[in-house]
């Protein structure tokens, strides 16, 4: 993997360069978010590893300008704050994945390879409908009557599989599994990803087609 880090912990940046090096990896450090946006909008990375807290930009607006800019690397988020509120922030400004300090190095450098695969593996394109909620699995656009949806590639990846098993309710730990394999992340990562899909799929005024069952699952279904 071509790999950017941002992160200004030099300490913590040197221990991650050494140990994506040894495995492989090639990596551009950026110790701040103004050095750090101009690495990611002139150069090509496979993925991005992004500290929040940064001096210059702090890292959920330096992730806005990527994606406002049409950068879609994808990303995977350090972050030290575990409240759920934080991460659903971290998603909402563009963010893939995140990880919270302290971490593992194996851990990190999982994440990212799924994040890359992802990123570069397209199923076979099919129309998925559920009600007036229609998926382009070939151009990944999402419609819901007259309105486009635009979701990160993880949200898109749960509404995928969601309404692929429509109305099928799709037991939490099978949806992780298809999600991240064999590494799933705490347990609050799913939970944040759905509110990000919940928020822009199911607007007020429109019959809710996501379902969850609690200590179950989750569903998308047209009743």
């Amino acid at each position: 993997m071509n790999i950017l880090l941002i992160e200004d912990n030099r300490d913590l940046a040197t221990n991650m360069f050494d140990y994506f090096e040894a495995h492989g990896h090639t990596m551009d450090l950026a110790g701040d978010g103004i050095s750090g946006l101009h690495f990611a909008a002139t150069n090509n990375y496979d993925v991005i590893l992004l500290d929040v807290m940064l001096p210059g930009i702090d890292g959920l607006s330096l992730c806005r300008k990527l994606r406002d800019a049409g950068k879609h690397t994808p990303v995977l988020m350090l972050t030290a704050r575990d409240a759920l509120e934080d991460k659903i922030a971290g998603l909402e400004a563009g963010a893939d994945d995140y990880v919270v300090k302290p971490f593992s190095l194996r851990e990190v450098e999982a994440r990212l390879m799924a994040l890359v695969r992802r990123s570069q593996v397209r199923e076979g394109v099919t129309v998925l409908r559920v009600g007036n909620l229609v998926f382009n699995t070939g151009t990944l656009k999402v419609t819901r009557g007259e309105r486009n949806i635009e979701l990160p590639p993880i949200p898109l990846r749960l509404l995928e599989i969601l309404m692929r098993s429509s109305p099928r309710v799709m037991p939490r730990d099978e949806v992780e599994r298809l999600i991240w394999g064999d590494s799933p992340p705490d347990s609050d990562a799913l939970r944040a990803h759905l509110h990000i899909m919940r928020s822009v799929v199911d607007v007020e005024g429109e019959q809710p087609l996501i379902k969850t069952l609690r200590g179950i699952g989750y569903q998308i279904v047209d009743e």
